[in-house]
């Protein structure tokens, strides 16, 4: 028999990816983790981790256990909760990933309101910019731009959203006119870096200038804007971030507009839990309220009473 414990420092290893990192996460010594590892791929008989100056690598049997192991870390804390008694409680923590730009722009303001409203909740918000990992439990509910095509997910369209051209008027003051879209080639762009971007979702620069130069590149969409705002390129944006400021305005706003879609997510475990639940309510609500908003029809974002 597997111990659950030995699987748990695994999982931990194998998501931190050294030593020290799972040790702290732990809250175990190094060495302690060091020493597990090594009796645990004696009792499973095979060699679970490559060992180098890097750090722990799986090896192919490692990730052949990996899920197994998942399955079995999602029932234990699924048993958990119920047994506890958590499932049915509007207490505890719940943990949001989302998108950095969306996350920290418009999400964040409301659930200051729903933390407000529901002050037995604590809520971990994180905005990234790379996608949140729900198996590894990196949250417990994610708003994505792809829909997830695998996995014991509870899956729901959150909405739509337009990303639009902009620049500072005091930009297009100053540089060549922009009638078409033959005269983007003229002007320097903001945009993602390629070899770095986590979606293909977010190549949308190509499809519009594909021959323009990239004066500024960045994996993050809010260093994207606050470059923009300093009036030396042109950025595609997404219209609630870009209304932030009243510098930017629209560029061939009616050749250039990109729609996009964000996507609620949830492990099937966990969207029944009833944190999880009101906050899965509570967002659909809010973003539904705030359509016009996302599509670039407002420049005010409206709020619950």
């Amino acid at each position: 028999m597997l111990d659950w414990d030995n699987l748990r420092i695994f999982l931990e290893l194998t998501r931190s990816q050294g030593l020290v990192d799972a040790a702290k996460k732990l809250g175990i010594d190094h060495s302690t983790v060091s020493r597990r590892m090594k009796r645990f791929e004696e009792q499973v008989g095979s060699q679970l981790f490559d060992r180098n100056n890097h750090g722990y690598k799986l090896t192919a049997d490692g990730y052949r256990l990996v899920e197994y192991a998942e399955k079995i870390e999602s029932t234990v804390y699924a048993a958990a909760e119920e047994l506890g008694g958590h499932n049915s409680k509007l207490s505890g923590q719940v943990r949001l990933g989302a998108t950095e730009g969306f996350g920290t722009f418009v999400l964040a303001p409301h659930i200051a309101h729903f933390c407000a409203r529901n002050p037995h909740i604590t809520v971990d918000m994180l905005p990234m910019p790379r996608f949140v990992n729900l198996s590894k439990h990196e949250a417990d509910i994610s708003v994505s731009i792809e829909r997830p095509l695998s996995g014991n997910y509870v899956v729901t369209k959150l909405s739509d959203y337009v990303l639009k051209l902009y620049a500072t008027r005091e930009y297009l003051d100053k540089h060549p006119p922009i009638r078409r879209l033959a005269d983007l080639e003229r002007h320097n762009f903001i945009g993602y870096i390629d070899d770095l971007v986590f979606s293909e979702e977010l190549r949308y620069k190509d499809t519009v200038a594909p021959d323009s130069f990239r004066a500024f590149r960045s994996t993050s969409v809010v260093a994207q804007y606050t470059a923009a705002c300093a009036g030396r390129a042109l950025a595609i944006l997404p219209c609630f971030l870009a209304q932030q400021s009243d510098q930017l305005a629209p560029v061939l706003e009616d050749e250039v507009a990109i729609t996009r879609t964000f996507w609620l997510v949830a492990s099937a475990e966990q969207r029944h839990v009833a944190r999880v639940s009101a906050l899965w309510s509570y967002l659909r609500e809010c973003v539904e309220m705030n359509r016009d908003f996302l599509m670039g029809d407002s420049r005010q974002m409206r709020w619950q009473a």
